[in-house]
């Protein structure tokens, strides 16, 4: 299906690995020009090459730390503009309320909650000021399903949720779109990793891992291509009349129970 993006730029954070790098190939593939974020060079030149040779795709890549107010300075001062901001990269830290230190929660917050805040602020006003955009969202089911094992995570995806819905529900009046994703379990280098240590611990096999999926709905986890597919279309003009709202998907997970 052709959506219609082709030359449209494209800014992608958390874009070397998982769900981010499954949003640039799926963008790649439509022709878009793309603006990737991590904080790895090394990767990020790796993937720019791959999708220039694959695509024929103008890549631009910037080696940034989101959690550093200097360093989205720098960003915003390097790619000022762009047609659609994909907000992904995030690493609030797993743990109870009593295991995790203000630090550690400071950090994720300042990647996750206030990156997405801080490249929003500037990108929404650029957006508003041209008439039209796109930004979405990419947060996570924890927001909707609190555990008390992710409390940081659940918290700071509940606030960006709020967030989110309130910025995207006013933006149409300008002519730009605000929406969320909130992906459920997904086979990323993280849920792989969080999964083998509970195969470890509780079967005394890390390599016992796909047994931790059992009880996920299908009986595994979401593909990183199955939520990118979703966060392209959205982007697009074929969803044009959806803001202010946040799609789920993980098949169900977060609404066991609610039934």
């Amino acid at each position: 299906m052709d959506l219609q993006l082709a030359g449209r730029s494209v800014l992608i954070t958390g874009a070397s690995k998982g769900i981010g790098l499954s949003i640039a190939q799926w963008f790649a593939r439509e022709g878009c020009v793309l603006h990737l974020v991590a904080r790895s060079n090394d990767l990020l030149s790796q993937l720019a090459q791959q999708l220039r040779d694959a695509n024929g795709v103008t890549v631009h890549t910037y080696a940034i730390d989101l959690s550093s107010d200097a360093e989205r300075v720098t960003l915003i001062r390097d790619c000022p503009e762009v047609d659609i901001l994909i907000n992904n990269a995030g690493d609030i830290p797993a743990g109870s309320f009593d295991s995790i230190d203000d630090a550690s929660w400071r950090s994720g917050w300042d990647l996750k909650v206030f990156g997405y805040i801080s490249l929003t602020r500037h990108y929404l006003a650029r957006m508003k000021s041209h008439g039209k955009g796109v930004i979405i969202n990419v947060i996570g089911t924890a927001g909707e399903r609190p555990l008390a094992s992710y409390v940081a995570g659940s918290m700071g995806n509940a606030s960006l949720m709020s967030f989110t819905v309130a910025l995207g529900v006013e933006s149409p009046a300008h002519g730009v779109r605000v929406l969320g994703v909130n992906p459920g379990p997904t086979l990323t280098e993280r849920v792989l990793k969080i999964c083998r240590k509970r195969a470890a611990d509780k079967l005394g096999d890390p390599e016992r891992y796909a047994e931790m999926m059992q009880d996920f709905p299908f009986g595994r986890p979401a593909s990183c291509d199955e939520v990118a597919a979703s966060v392209v279309f959205l982007a697009s003009d074929l969803s044009a009349y959806t803001s202010g709202t946040i799609l789920t998907i993980d098949g169900g997970f977060a609404r066991r129970g609610a039934v």
